[in-house]
């Protein structure tokens, strides 16, 4: 594959066949996830425009392929949490062990700070020693676990979560909104940068 051809970019609506390809196993084989239906390319489909008009959503492709994705989200519905996000990032299976995961958190989290965002939480099911030195090794810190919390495939499961501080925390929080283009590009910039060194 050339490296030209293997980049992190912004999601668009095309592309939610390839991130539903990718999602699918995880949810029918593991519990990373506990959704337990995998979902239909047209609920992806507007997962990606919804998200990706308030937060961010990007793939890593590799011409119209995709290897990976990640996104940002809501933390918690009611108003005082509007400035905290949750972040996930699921890779194809065959693509693993690439520096993906890395290279799309690169790009996402300044483009979520650069959107007035203030922290971004990450709850992995436990054991995953893969996901967990993946966000500390990007800064992320521990917080709890919730103990037993989730059931799938034939047993319980704990929940650890992480958060990764993305700005001070002022008084009087601007709004969060868009980021600028100029911010925009350089993530997803060093995010596709780190693609090419790790190939």
């Amino acid at each position: 594959m050339e490296h030209g051809g293997l980049r992190v970019r912004l999601a668009t609506a095309g592309d939610a066949a390839g991130v539903a390809a990718v999602y699918a196993p995880y949810v029918l084989e593991t519990a990373i996830t506990f959704e337990t239906v995998p979902p239909s390319v047209e609920e992806i489909r507007g997962r990606i425009e919804r998200l990706s008009a308030t937060h961010a959503f990007l793939v890593c492709a590799a011409g119209d392929a995709i290897l990976g994705y990640a996104y940002t989200s809501p933390h918690r519905e009611r108003a005082a949490y509007r400035w905290a996000t949750d972040c996930t990032v699921y890779v194809a299976r065959d693509a693993q062990r690439r520096g993906i995961g890395r290279a799309l958190y690169t790009a996402l989290l300044p483009i979520t700070a650069a959107r007035g965002y203030v922290a971004s939480y990450a709850g992995i099911t436990q054991p995953n020693r893969s996901s967990v030195g993946l966000h500390e090794a990007l800064g992320f810190r521990a917080l709890c676990v919730y103990r037993a919390v989730g059931h799938k495939l034939d047993a319980w499961h704990d929940v650890g979560w992480w958060v990764r501080e993305l700005a001070p925390r002022a008084a009087q929080p601007p709004e969060p909104g868009s980021a600028p283009a100029e911010a925009v590009a350089a993530a997803l910039q060093a995010g596709t940068a780190l693609l090419h060194r790790a190939s």
